[in-house]
């Protein structure tokens, strides 16, 4: 893959999004450590509080929406589609899509290349670590205090989208055929997100031009969470979160399940369809529909024996845009400000992930 021209103006800017984060132990090389997990070391990862709200049991569990995008791209069936996609962005805010048109080698080797990537040696990962202030690298993210509780998890954080956004120091060159892998992966992401996007403004009954262009920029992370033995239940994955993007797309590199929503003040398990991207809706979207749609609370548990693997690919628009409400759909008050996706990006990227708490900074206060 070739390298790309230099980084200008607004995607340069893209990279220095964060505060520096507070480094903390990888966990993957800590696990493979015995010795180290210790009661003092465990402290920072366990949480007291992970059992105050209720989890729902995976057999009663009801299924998140499931969208044909063949359906929506027949003009015979794409009302009927459109309904469904409707509901799933007002009741759900995740829905899963299948007939993507992702080619399955696609897939296959994106899969395959992030799994021997995380296999590497530590040192040879830590060849793309993180540098101060980035978000891009190997390591972990929305570390901003020494006395947070941690992640149970290490990521690979990427700009893929523009391809001028791109750092290729932060691109592993092995397994040598990643960089093609993620390549070809986060092209045909891309043009799928464009799919989305139209049929979002379509649910909306909008012009799809006042949607255009809100998943210009993709950024993909690889997470890596370890088994945790002894402990599984008392650590996360991931913090609960909303996401701060238009929309983000997840691809589940293995079959270990983890994924939980937030959904009527319960914890839902998420079981993936097999053949599935699973989309949900961002907190740049839920502003420009005032609310309609709204972004929702996730988070990640840790599975006792295996591990488990994803990619998110996180769309936004281009950093100097404006994102508020489109009046054509604001029913009664406008609830969010016009926000500056840069100003909301930093705020995001360089605070503790702590719900939907994020949000809050669009939200105009009631008087």
């Amino acid at each position: 893959m070739k390298m790309e021209s230099p980084l200008t103006g607004g995607e340069s800017r893209w990279l220095h999004v964060t505060t520096t984060p507070v480094p903390v132990r990888n966990v993957q090389d800590l696990v493979a450590s015995s010795k180290e997990l210790t009661a003092a070391t465990m402290e920072r990862y366990i949480r007291p509080d992970i059992d105050r709200d209720l989890v729902l049991p995976e057999h009663s569990a009801e299924i998140i929406p499931v969208i044909d995008l063949a359906k929506l791209l027949n003009p015979h069936s794409e009302a009927l589609e459109l309904d469904k996609l409707r509901f799933a962005c007002e009741d759900w805010g995740f829905f899963q899509v299948i007939n993507h048109g992702l080619p399955n080698k696609v897939i296959a080797a994106t899969k395959h290349d992030i799994e021997d990537f995380f296999q590497l040696p530590l040192d040879v990962k830590n060849d793309h670590a993180q540098r101060p202030g980035e978000i891009q690298g190997y390591g972990q993210a929305f570390v901003v205090s020494n006395d947070q509780k941690l992640d149970w998890a290490d990521m690979l954080g990427l700009f893929a989208q523009p391809p001028q956004a791109r750092d290729m120091s932060y691109w592993p060159k092995q397994p040598h055929t990643f960089r093609n892998s993620i390549e070809e992966y986060s092209s045909e992401l891309l043009q799928f997100s464009h799919y989305i996007e139209t049929f979002i403004a379509k649910t909306l009954n909008v012009d799809h031009e006042l949607m255009r262009g809100n998943c210009e920029v993709q950024t993909l992370r690889m997470t890596y969470y370890p088994p945790c033995m002894s402990m599984s239940n008392k650590v996360l994955g991931f913090s609960p979160h909303s996401d701060g993007s238009f929309i983000t797309i997840l691809l589940e590199v293995n079959s270990v399940q983890g994924l939980q929503i937030r959904r009527h003040d319960v914890w839902v398990p998420v079981k993936p369809h097999p053949k599935a991207l699973l989309v949900n809706v961002g907190d740049l979207l839920e502003i420009m529909t005032n609310g309609k749609y709204k972004s929702v609370e996730h988070r990640v548990t840790i599975n006792a024996h295996k591990e488990r693997l994803s990619i998110s690919a996180f769309h936004v628009p281009k950093f100097e845009a404006i994102v508020s409400p489109i009046p054509d759909i604001v029913e009664g008050k406008v609830l969010y400000k016009t926000v500056r996706v840069e100003e909301y990006a930093k705020l995001y990227l360089s605070n503790e992930l702590d719900g939907k708490k994020a949000l809050d900074f669009a939200k105009i206060s009631p008087t």
